[in-house]
């Protein structure tokens, strides 16, 4: 966890009045929605927060930044990575995500189909298995993947995991505009079975979720330069990590705010 984000956010975060997970769902739901990146240092962010007093902030159990670790799985050849790189219109993700705070696991599967649809199915899961995939795991993979991929037997038995990303995250709502807003700090990526690790430093992901147009915070946002990024965290983790893979898709991310 970051000392600086620490000492610049929590303090603000305080100031937001709290709200559940079922309230966030009832006021924004969100099923088809709008998602928009930027990479913030911490010190916009916290500005960001001082002018966004109609916001409220997730709270579970008297908490307000959440742990995150997800462990993504790919085929040796990275064939998740690649056709996300060369923007093929049928490519797949496949991780478990642990909500470190609570033990909470689930096994994820996201397809996207030839006509742009995405479909993404949860499976709960066992922490203590969260960087492999059992029996159950494989055949759960394969039922969803064949949605799009004629090969999904061959290529779920290959997958293997790859990338650890670990990071912190709150999530606001606008209760009058049906909107949210997801902050990622402390973001770390590190390849599986080999050295090394990239991150964000003292940046922050922010993520505006809506229903098409601009949020407020987006407008907030532009007014100060900040446009919206290509950003992958799987994606980016692993290019940064790798000077070999094709990158070009997030050059712009990994030139300016990958250290």
């Amino acid at each position: 966890m970051s000392a600086v984000v620490d000492a610049q956010v929590d303090p603000l975060l305080a100031g937001f009045a709290p709200v559940s997970l079922t309230e966030i769902q009832e006021l924004a739901d969100l099923q088809t929605r709008v998602d928009r990146k930027y990479v913030v240092p911490v010190r916009v962010f916290a500005e960001l927060l001082a002018d966004q007093e109609g916001l409220r902030v997730l709270e579970i159990d008297g908490r307000r930044r959440f742990r995150y670790e997800s462990v993504y799985f790919d085929t040796p050849s990275l064939e998740a990575y690649r056709s996300a790189a060369h923007g093929r219109r049928r490519r797949f993700k496949v991780r478990t995500r642990t909500y470190a705070d609570s033990g909470e696991c689930v096994f994820e599967v996201k397809v996207k189909g030839g006509r742009g649809e995405t479909v993404k199915e949860r499976l709960a899961y066992e922490r203590s298995s969260a960087a492999a995939l059992d029996s159950q795991a494989r055949a759960f993979a394969e039922a969803v993947l064949v949605q799009a991929r004629p090969d999904a037997q061959s290529v779920v038995e290959v997958l293997e995991p790859t990338l650890l990303t670990t990071y912190d995250r709150t999530t606001f709502v606008d209760p009058v505009a049906g909107t949210r807003l997801t902050c990622d700090s402390s973001l770390l990526c590190t390849p599986v079975g080999t050295q090394g690790s990239a991150s964000l430093g003292d940046q922050v992901v922010l993520e505006s979720k809506s229903p098409g147009t601009a949020t407020a915070v987006d407008r907030w946002l532009w007014a100060r330069g900040h446009r919206p990024v290509s950003l992958s965290k799987y994606c980016v983790g692993l290019a940064a990590l790798d000077d070999a893979l094709p990158s070009n898709r997030w050059s712009r991310t990994l030139r300016r705010h990958v250290v």
